[in-house]
């Protein structure tokens, strides 16, 4: 793995049109050129609303297992590009075995919550440690994480798990609101579709990003995303991916949103609302976000497993590899990623 890997350009701009010029991505708009990167450069494209790229600079991505994405203008995943696939047929054998085997199952399981849990458990006390004061509904959110942890290893089924997940998950957003220090947001309970409010659709967006990271991740080693062991498999959705998110989501996804309201690097400006009442980022929201995502994934941090620094960008690879090696048999258990 290389840092090649955090190398993702994102465009914005409506009408852009992406070309190969030899071993440069050159980027159009209305006649003006606007950006030439050179392909090597690049470990994939992300591309929102209505982004224009050439044929053969789509075959060369796939060529080269670029990843290409792309979402609506709002940040709405849409479809996602990739070559033949590379992966080994007899990992994915494993893990469709895995599936159907309910011990393996559930130990997965517990380790992807085990992972959320933890993560979330930090992010409460270090905002409790910046806040003056530690409200009440925060505290009791660290006491459910305390439960969480010691009821999903004693969890019979997945189902149990999952539902362990659900009381974490529903006290910690209760807490939520108390964790931003901003006056002009407010938070009220967790809405997906559509989200209703700024911090919603903040959240939503980040997630969406953490989402299309774990993906690539997943299939980067071989493995299938839409087998996973915690959430339902349903057509279309990617299972595996949306379980190694949990162990990014609260530590890397919503301590972003928290810091860039806190900082007041957003502003109610950055948003608007749809008609029917769903709350969006706007182009200049997307940017803010954009940036500050891209600036935290080349950020180190020393994982606690190796010891050594890691940029959180590769985090999900790092964290991919380690589940291909448990379903190969080469680890006796699979250790989710927990911040320390």
């Amino acid at each position: 793995m290389t840092r090649q890997l955090l190398n993702t350009l994102f465009v914005q701009t409506q009408g852009a049109y992406l070309h190969l010029d030899r071993d440069t991505v050159r980027v159009e708009a209305d006649g003006e050129h606007l950006l030439r990167v050179p392909l090597h450069h690049l470990g994939g494209l992300v591309l929102f609303g209505n982004v224009l790229v050439s044929p053969f600079l789509l075959h060369r991505c796939a060529q080269d297992q670029r990843q290409v994405a792309w979402y609506s203008r709002y940040g709405r995943f849409q479809a996602r590009l990739h070559g033949p696939v590379s992966g080994n047929v007899l990992l994915r054998r494993v893990q469709h075995e895995a599936f159907g085997d309910a011990g393996r199952a559930l130990a997965l399981a517990r380790a992807f919550v085990r992972g959320k849990v933890q993560g979330t458990r930090y992010v409460l006390q270090r905002a409790a440690r910046e806040a003056d004061g530690v409200p009440p509904l925060v505290r009791r959110a660290v006491g459910t994480m305390d439960w969480a942890l010691e009821a999903t290893e004693e969890a019979a089924d997945v189902e149990a798990v999952r539902g362990i997940e659900g009381q974490a998950a529903a006290d910690y957003f209760r807490a939520l609101p108390h964790l931003i220090r901003n006056a002009d947001f407010t938070f009220e309970t967790r809405q997906k579709r559509p989200p209703r409010d700024p911090v919603n659709a903040l959240l939503s967006f980040i997630y969406t990003l953490v989402r299309g990271d774990c993906e690539a991740a997943l299939e980067g080693v071989g493995l299938d995303p839409q087998v996973g062991f915690l959430h339902v498999l349903r057509p279309g959705r990617p299972a595996l991916a949306l379980d190694l998110m949990e162990e990014f989501r609260a530590w890397w996804a919503d301590r972003l949103v928290l810091t860039l309201l806190n900082r007041r690097q957003l502003r109610p400006a950055d948003f608007e609302v749809q008609p029917g009442g769903a709350v969006l980022l706007n182009e200049n929201g997307r940017r803010e976000v954009l940036t500050a995502y891209q600036q935290r994934k080349q950020a180190e941090i020393q994982h606690p497993l190796f010891q050594e620094p890691v940029p959180v960008g590769l985090l999900p690879y790092v964290q991919a590899r380690l589940l291909a090696r448990h379903l190969r048999g080469d680890l006796d258990r699979y250790v989710a990623f927990t911040p320390r």
